[in-house]
């Protein structure tokens, strides 16, 4: 089972930019889909005062970085070279969790002007709510469905898709820890609530200790599939357990979490990300080797070949 979907994270929140063009990202798409990744998720189309594309809305309510690129319609274009499909991520105005009505607000007019402006692009092909849920906190669940209650408004016939993140050892909180059947009894409690507007949820893996995660796959698998969503696995591709955010994760464990999210039965594998922590061309060389090694896992090897031919030919310096 391979990574077929990614996150694209451009307004970057804690992982350095690879100040990227038009020219690397067509060839960082090229190589996603020979790899055979199909679905690209942009993480967040805007963050405080960035954005990918010149937002008449959020200029209204904030002041904003000038947009020099548009990367709203590149990414879109790329998409649809490549035969991928993409899920816009919502603005994150960055303290979403504290002023929840604010972020309401602010995204039910944003996602009007994104509807408007790239609603009918070809491989505009769902929203991804770019709020992370993790605990059964009751403003941040009703920010969660009032937001994709918003996007079936906007677009009926669209999926929604969340990645919410386990309270486990790993957590940005980890002190409030919580237990497996807590997860499982406040998990519950949250797909009783969005399955009327969330469609896909996307777990990320690398809150919790490896040994642990199989039984979670599991137990969210089945929290999923009782609240009649489908369930993907974002197996994270760079590594939590370093004293520094974030190298690309070692390739022992990230085929370890393959397995155990194939073993689980989920749907789906998706990942944060592949530009960065994946990719023949990231900044990262440990991103490369990475690279090769999934491809030898998966049979890819032709695919290396021509990553590396592309590399030399379109970044080599003069």
């Amino acid at each position: 089972m391979k990574i077929t979907g990614t996150f694209l994270d451009e307004v970057t929140h804690d992982i350095p930019s690879q100040n990227w063009g038009r020219h690397e990202w067509a060839a960082d798409f090229e190589v996603m889909r020979d790899v055979g990744i199909d679905t690209v998720i942009i993480i967040r189309a805007g963050y405080r005062e960035s954005a990918i594309f010149n937002s008449s809305v959020l200029r209204e309510h904030r002041p904003m970085l000038p947009v020099r690129e548009n990367l709203a319609q590149l990414f879109l274009d790329l998409a649809h070279q490549n035969g991928m499909r993409l899920f816009w991520g919502i603005y994150d105005p960055g303290d979403w969790h504290r002023n929840t009505e604010y972020a309401l607000h602010l995204n039910q007019a944003f996602m009007r002007e994104v509807t408007e402006l790239y609603g009918d692009h070809p491989a505009f092909a769902g929203w991804y709510i770019t709020f992370e849920l993790s605990r059964n906190d009751p403003d941040q669940v009703d920010l969660v469905m009032a937001a994709g209650h918003h996007a079936k408004m906007l677009c009926p016939d669209l999926p929604t898709l969340i990645s919410p993140y386990i309270a486990g050892v790993k957590a940005p909180d980890g002190d409030e820890t919580i237990s497996r059947e807590q997860h499982e009894h406040e998990w519950g409690a949250i797909f009783g609530k969005i399955r009327e507007c969330i469609d896909i949820v996307a777990f990320q893996d690398g809150h919790v200790q490896y040994l642990e995660l199989p039984h979670y796959l599991t137990m969210n698998m089945r929290l999923a599939r009782e609240a009649g969503m489908a369930c993907w696995s974002n197996v994270e591709t760079f590594d939590r357990d370093m004293p520094i955010k974030f190298p690309p994760i070692d390739w022992r464990k990230l085929e370890f979490k393959i397995d155990a999210a194939r073993e689980s039965g989920v749907d789906k594998l998706i990942t944060f990300e592949f530009s960065h922590f994946l990719s023949p061309y990231s900044i990262y060389r440990a991103a490369h080797t990475l690279f090769r090694r999934y491809c030898e896992r998966f049979g890819l090897h032709r695919v290396v070949e021509r990553a590396e031919a592309a590399r030399l030919a379109r970044f080599a310096q003069p």
